[in-house]
């Protein structure tokens, strides 16, 4: 008898997970925000996670968890349980960027987690100052050739996408400016709008509206192709440097060892809500555009942009920590 039940017990412990994972999800999944309420990774999260709760009926919530450039959120994700229950947005500047940028990170983008599959990814953009004596790039770029070390530009901060992309802009085109951090988008706009900095590098949704009534004069976005927010907009590629390439992408992520069938799931349903055109357009407000992506095909992403961003980071001798 003692022994019937001691297999017994075995059994149900070994074949506990394969149910669990048959009847995932019977509990609710909470899609962590590394950032604060309102801005574009909290916009992201929370349409994936309605669109999802829509679709699937399953009880999808997203809960922010901010602090330290996104990085207290993602090590929260990276210590969870591998249940499939609890998974997080992640974005290249804190699985990407970050790594080269603080020496003691409390997780590693590569090993401590399972890549679900890339939600969007949007460009930057360069923006001058309608005042600005640099109505194209080529005129910014002439103007630093001439005066190195003279033209201050702004950026939502240091060590963020927007900061690295100018520091690779300079790198590519051997100019040298000064670097001007602001505690966010909102900040550097109004400086510019001020004329207290010429140019600033920023996101499209956070300058869409001046562009479009005038007040500052686009200058260049930082994609391989023209975005189609910014159709006009011509990219730094095609202004003489044709390998540059700086996009900011979104993506969920589970903790390390989670089951894959539990991956693949939320793979094919985050991909199904992405092919729909209402989340396509939520996207596209934001200047994004929907990656449908394979688990794999993320964690290429993540270990290409590390590599990208370490050389940029040391050249230009960045540290946070």
């Amino acid at each position: 008898m003692l022994r019937t039940t001691l297999l017994a017990g075995c059994f149900l412990a070994l074949t506990a997970p394969a149910i669990a994972q048959q009847n995932y999800p019977d509990q609710p999944i909470r899609i962590i925000v590394p950032f604060t309420p309102g801005g574009g990774t909290d916009f992201l999260s929370r349409t994936v996670a309605a669109k999802l709760a829509e679709t699937t009926k399953w009880n999808v919530v997203a809960e922010n968890r901010a602090g330290a450039g996104g990085t207290v959120g993602i090590s929260a994700a990276a210590r969870a349980q591998p249940t499939g229950y609890e998974i997080v947005m992640g974005q290249v500047d804190n699985l990407a960027v970050a790594p080269s940028l603080y020496s003691k990170l409390t997780y590693d983008p590569v090993k401590d987690f399972s890549p679900i599959g890339i939600v969007g990814e949007a460009p930057l953009i360069v923006v001058a100052g309608k005042d600005s004596p640099y109505k194209t790039l080529n005129d910014l770029i002439e103007a630093a050739k001439k005066a190195p070390g003279a033209i201050n530009y702004g950026s939502p901060g240091a060590g963020t996408i927007t900061h690295l992309a100018a520091e690779l802009l300079q790198q590519k085109a051997n100019i040298k400016m000064v670097h001007v951090p602001y505690k966010g988008s909102g900040p550097a706009m109004t400086d510019l709008l001020g004329g207290q900095v010429p140019i600033i590098f920023t996101s499209i949704p956070s300058s869409a509206p001046q562009i479009k009534s005038g007040s500052v004069i686009p200058l260049a976005v930082t994609s391989p192709k023209r975005s189609p927010a910014m159709p006009e907009v011509p990219t730094i590629a095609e202004l003489g440097y044709p390998d540059f390439d700086v996009r900011v992408w979104y993506g969920l992520l589970a903790p390390a060892k989670t089951d894959t069938k539990i991956v693949q799931t939320l793979n094919t349903e985050l991909n199904k809500i992405l092919a729909l055109k209402e989340v396509q357009d939520a996207l596209s407000a934001q200047g994004a555009t929907a990656m449908p992506t394979t688990p794999d095909e993320f964690a290429q992403t993540i270990k290409r942009d590390l590599a990208k961003w370490q050389p940029v980071i040391e050249a230009a001798n960045l540290k946070l920590d």
